[in-house]
């Protein structure tokens, strides 16, 4: 496996670029519409790493729609169906193929829609803290990686510019981002998408631990799913056969990543260090799997 099978950016001549994010790079179809282009990028602690990952966009196109068709009576979602190799030029084609969707060009809201259903990451640590989450006060004596007492919760983050680091913060500032009608809307949805996700992902022998979705609204303030679903960017997917609560469970995300960037001496600043090609390829092995059996 070589970064010459990887792409790390991409270089249409045939659309305006708009945006180049942690792994997307967006451009523009016309007045309604946008290219997503998941590339092979990853970034950990808020910095994209300089190694990319060979074929990871694909996987999350590819588990991304899974979740967009399976989730759709929920929500709609950002998605034209349009096939994205007819908006490029022949030559361009395979940087889109299999790692591109045409969506809607929607406001995105100013918040991350994080939800819960287990004690982990900054969750815990927030919670060793204070035993709140989010101005969420839990019970007392909590052990890491416990299934939340209550169910599910929400627990909105701000968007940090590039660089920066999301701040988690209390339901009520999201209500003064997004107005108390908007905030409850968001909340419910995002709840929802995850507990149906969590409840068919068990019976794949996946734990989702915790997610991150994104909302947009069009003119007429319709709410939209979109950026992507339930990924292992945005999840933290652990093996059910082998979570116990009190420890850090194995998992399907890039939580390898991050550990393995916990051991080198970097101070979460760009330029990250390089990935070796054992942390590559087990990153990538626990991508494909995650695929394997949650889409089949």
């Amino acid at each position: 496996m070589s970064d010459q099978t990887a792409l790390f950016e991409t270089s249409l001549r045939s659309l305006p670029l708009l945006h180049r994010g942690k792994v997307r790079d967006i451009y523009r179809v016309d007045e309604d519409r946008l290219l997503l282009i998941q590339t092979d990028r990853i970034s950990a602690f808020d910095v994209i790493l300089p190694t990319p990952v060979p074929g990871k966009g694909r996987l999350l196109t590819a588990l991304s729609g899974f979740w967009f068709e399976k989730l759709s009576h929920i929500i709609p979602n950002h998605l034209t169906g349009i096939l994205p190799e007819s908006v490029v030029l022949e030559a361009e084609r395979e940087q889109v193929s299999g790692r591109a969707f045409i969506v809607k060009r929607l406001k995105a809201l100013p918040i991350e829609a994080i939800v819960r259903g287990y004690l982990a990451g900054s969750a815990w640590k927030d919670y060793q803290q204070s035993g709140m989450i989010c101005g969420i006060r839990l019970p007392p004596g909590l052990k890491e990686s416990t299934e939340l007492p209550g169910g599910a919760i929400f627990t909105p983050s701000t968007k940090a510019a590039r660089g920066s680091h999301d701040e988690n913060i209390p339901f009520a500032e999201a209500e003064t981002l997004l107005g108390k009608e908007l905030a409850a809307h968001v909340r419910d949805k995002a709840v929802a998408l995850y507990t149906e996700a969590a409840e068919y992902a068990i019976t794949k022998g996946i734990i989702i631990a915790d997610t991150k979705f994104e909302f947009g609204q069009d003119d007429a303030g319709r709410l939209f799913l979109i950026d992507e679903a339930l990924t292992p960017d945005s999840s933290r997917f652990w093996p059910g056969a082998q979570y116990a609560p009190g420890s850090t469970p194995p998992s399907y995300d890039k939580q390898f990543v991050r550990d393995w960037l916990e051991t080198q001496n970097w101070n979460k600043k760009a330029p990250a260090p390089e990935l070796p090609a054992e942390v590559l390829a087990k990153t990538l092995a626990k991508y494909q799997e995650a695929l394997r059996r949650l889409a089949g």
